[in-house]
């Protein structure tokens, strides 16, 4: 079966995606333990339309936004929306553009920014467009300075977002950066980062700061993975050093805990799939040091975004491999969700859910393009 982006960029699996073999993304020198389980995961009803490289949002009124992607051939739903109450997926309008690759920000006002991503024919993307969950519809608003996908975009505090860095047209790696204000709904250029990054993680700290890590530029033989971080002042505009991480991470994952702490989990060396870590490190803003965290059950890659923060401050990583598992902050471990379940797990897309609970979407891996498949996790 072909697989395509909505319309027409067909998605290549197997070696050249890291797609396959990893039946259970267990490197061969893995510490794998198996403590109590913690959750469950139990499949739900399909998606419309099989996903990866797409977005899953929460919204303020408890439904879940899941838009773009890699999808099947032929398929017209850009986007779709999750009813937890009756745990089903529902149609939307189309979207302005088909797009992956793209990040969708939950703005104050409730809407949702989609930015950027690889339109039709795998084109980057300058368009951008707002999602209103009151109307269910899909509106244009400005375009992004630059064209760019595999980006990260965080909310800030005053109500704009930040997007940083990225992929360009004929493969540039991005330094830039730019501002999306709400109230005018135009794109402004701020401060640049210090390197130019893509397949990065990026999470706000408690202070406001923006933290950028890890990550990779250049090609092939010119591969360059990156252990350095930034972190940006939006009052200042500027980015500033941030330090290192232990080892050099791309197609990683962080989140920020309630300590004011980041966990960084996972991602890959140059080998990609024959090269994803268990490990994990801690980073403390307030030190600006970096500390080796524990192993994760799993290794985990592609799986930036994935990675839920629980009412309860567990964290629940769902991405980049078979199975989920949780990470308890009190008592420093990881433990395997229980369930059956088999996710796909490279880009797929999670959000949280009222009661604290999460649904994780679609994926691919395993030899398999796209899925349909979705999960709930039940803490």
């Amino acid at each position: 079966m072909a697989w395509k982006l909505l319309a027409s960029a067909t998605l290549i699996t197997g070696a050249a995606t890291g797609g396959v073999g990893w039946l259970t993304n267990r490197p061969a020198n893995a510490d794998v333990r198996h403590p109590a389980l913690r959750g469950t995961l139990v499949s739900t009803m399909d998606m419309q339309v099989s996903r990866s490289s797409h977005t899953a949002t929460a919204l303020p009124d408890g439904r879940v936004l899941v838009a773009g992607g890699f999808t099947e051939k032929g398929s017209p739903k850009g986007a779709e929306i999750f009813e937890p109450g009756a745990q089903r997926f529902a149609p939307l309008p189309p979207m302005v553009t088909t797009r992956h690759s793209h990040t969708a920000t939950l703005l104050p006002d409730g809407k949702v920014l989609i930015a950027g991503g690889y339109g039709e024919g795998t084109v980057t993307l300058t368009a951008a467009e707002l999602f209103d969950p009151k109307s269910n519809t899909f509106s244009p608003t400005g375009s992004m300075l630059a064209a760019r996908a595999d980006h990260v975009a965080i909310p800030l505090a005053n109500g704009k977002v930040l997007i940083a860095g990225g992929l360009g047209p004929d493969w540039t790696f991005l330094a830039s950066a730019e501002i999306y204000d709400p109230a005018t709904g135009r794109f402004s250029a701020t401060g640049s980062m210090a390197t130019p990054r893509e397949s990065h993680a990026a999470v706000r700290l408690k202070d406001g700061r923006v933290f950028v890590v890890g990550g990779h530029n250049g090609q092939r033989r010119n591969l360059t993975l990156l252990t350095s971080a930034e972190t940006y002042d939006p009052a200042s505009g500027v980015f500033t050093h941030a330090g290192a991480m232990r080892i050099r991470r791309h197609k990683h994952d962080a989140v920020l805990l309630q300590s004011g702490q980041v966990l960084i989990t996972g991602g890959a060396d140059e080998r990609d799939g024959r090269g994803v870590y268990t490990s994990t490190e801690l980073f403390d803003p307030t030190t600006g040091a970096y500390a080796a965290g524990p192993a994760m059950q799993l290794g985990r890659y592609k799986h930036e975004g994935s990675s839920v923060v629980l009412p309860s401050g567990i964290v629940l990583i769902s991405g980049g491999a078979p199975q989920a598992e949780t990470y308890d902050p009190a008592s420093r471990s990881f433990t395997i969700v229980a369930g059956e379940a088999r996710m796909a797990g490279q880009f797929s897309a999670a959000a949280p859910l009222p009661g604290g609970g999460a649904l994780i979407t679609g994926g691919y891996g395993d030899g398999t393009g796209p899925r349909t498949s979705a999960w709930l996790y039940r803490p």
